[in-house]
């Protein structure tokens, strides 16, 4: 048997060739060469003195080693300052250059995954209208210093959001005067973005025209339906006997006076609509009733995690099944748990508008087949609400969770002038 052991007249320290010191025309330093030898010695040995003379060899190869590694750290140390240090060879084969610690990547901390300092600052927010609708309002409210992309239309600001080219949308659902939007309730269900929260807005609205113009010159007047309804009696108490025309938002109406230079034409629309579009406020706060207050609800592609720290509410649409008492049952589901309802709307369900009775086609009564919407004050995770849903979901033929969202809990006071 043969044991492994350096050779006994071999001197390892020897076998570093020190680099000769640098000279005026030699700045580049030699190359250092590291020799490991080893090798089978011929003689044979016996198992008790092999046993002890290869623990001793053992001790001895280690210490070498550490010798040869702290030789080859001082060598590289003193090459590195010469700028052009050749590589050093250990055992033939060539070391990888260490990245410096400053230049390796910095591990992600829980300040990384936080939200920005400023809330909605890197947003982008669309919205249905021009710059100085109320919609544009809300989206500043809800996301302070956000970027707001306008939208010609609300089924635009939807597929913003879908496309990724918008983070979120807001939409008016429902105004204090003029009830419930049902356009957008429809396009709720049509699209599968998650309401994560919601914005009331005061209206303040003002009679807009050209600088120069009189309220006595005007020969009609537009803007959104919804703002023509809720200022119908101021516009008649004074006195103008104007036609009124819908278009597509306030902003809208005013930008389009300005566009054209239409001197016979007043516009209903805000007060900083009249700043952006160089118009003169004719009368100021012309709405009908002064808590007139839109709510607009905010859309993204994923919902948020519902929470039980603060109020929360929920929406949620349903169709009801055959049978009778339905809705009855459903709302019961609330009402035995103490869950109290800010909002319930019918709008017809568009696959399947009529049921028959029964199965006879002639002599029959027909219902009308609706899709319920309705809001509720809880949070998706409290365990009434969890039930409440698992037992509407008996009396429904469909159901789905438009989203979980906290409420706004603004103070509310009586619109007045921006």
């Amino acid at each position: 048997m043969q044991a492994l052991s350096p050779p006994p007249t071999t001197n390892l320290k020897a076998l570093i060739r020190p680099p000769k010191p640098p000279g005026p025309s030699n700045r580049v330093p030699t190359r250092l060469v590291v020799q490991c030898i080893h090798r089978f010695d011929s003689c044979n040995f016996s198992s008790s003195s092999a046993a002890g003379v290869a623990g001793s060899c053992r001790t001895d190869w280690q210490s070498s080693c550490a010798i040869l590694a702290s030789k080859v750290v001082a060598q590289q140390q003193g090459t590195d300052t010469a700028g052009n240090a050749d590589i050093t060879a250990v055992n033939g084969h060539k070391t990888l250059d260490l990245v410096p610690i400053d230049n390796l990547p910095k591990p992600l901390t829980i300040t990384d995954l936080s939200p920005a300092p400023m809330h909605g600052s890197k947003l982008r927010v669309a919205y249905q209208g021009v710059p100085g609708a109320y919609s544009e309002a809300a989206a500043g409210k809800a996301y302070p210093k956000c970027e707001a992309i306008p939208c010609d239309q609300f089924e635009v600001a939807f597929q913003a959001v879908e496309l990724w080219i918008a983070d979120r949308a807001v939409l008016p659902v429902e105004n204090s005067l003029g009830g419930s939007i049902h356009r957008n309730y429809d396009l709720l269900l049509r699209h599968r973005l998650h309401i994560v929260g919601e914005v009331q807005i005061p209206v303040h609205h003002c009679l807009l025209a050209l600088p120069g113009v009189r309220k006595e010159y005007l020969n009609r007047v537009i803007s959104h339906p919804q703002a023509l309804a809720q200022c119908e009696l101021t516009l008649t108490k004074l006195g103008l006997n104007v036609t009124r025309e819908a278009v597509d938002d306030t902003a809208g109406a005013a930008e389009f006076v300005a566009a054209n230079n239409l001197r016979d034409t007043g516009a209903i629309a805000s007060a900083r609509a009249a700043e952006l579009y160089g118009l003169q406020v004719l009368a100021d706060g012309i709405q009908d009733d002064s808590g007139n207050v839109t709510r607009f609800v905010l859309l993204a592609r994923e919902p948020i995690i519902p929470r039980t720290d603060r109020p929360f509410k929920t929406s949620i649409v349903f169709a009801h099944d055959k049978g009778t008492s339905v809705l009855f049952k459903v709302l019961s589901a609330f009402a035995f748990r103490n869950i109290s309802l800010t909002k319930i709307e019918s709008r017809p369900h568009r696959n399947r508008p009529i049921r028959l009775v029964d199965d006879a086609n002639v002599g029959t009564a027909k219902h009308f087949e609706y899709m319920f919407y309705i809001d509720f004050e809880a949070s998706m995770a409290e365990t009434r609400a969890q039930n409440a849903l698992a037992e509407v979901q008996e009396f429904t033929s469909f159901l789905r969770v438009l989203g979980s969202y906290p409420m706004d809990m603004t103070p509310w006071c009586p619109s007045s002038g921006d």
